[in-house]
């Protein structure tokens, strides 16, 4: 198996997301939130309370 990390730095609604696949970021708040991976993929996400959420990819990885 192999190994994984996981770090996630909060500054106010921006949000550093550090792995071993590089550092990502996201902004917003607990109901929307947009997030760029590490490897380019970008998404949005909505969150209602009770457990509902949406999530939708916006654009797919970056070419290398």
């Amino acid at each position: 198996m192999g190994w994984s990390y996981r770090k996630s730095i909060n500054v106010g609604p921006l949000r550093l997301n550090l792995s071993r696949s590089g550092v990502g970021h996201s902004w917003g708040n607990r109901l929307f939130r947009v997030t760029k991976t590490a490897d380019g993929r970008k998404t949005l996400s909505v969150n209602l309370p009770g457990g509902f959420h949406w999530r939708k990819t916006l654009s797919s990885r970056a070419r290398d």
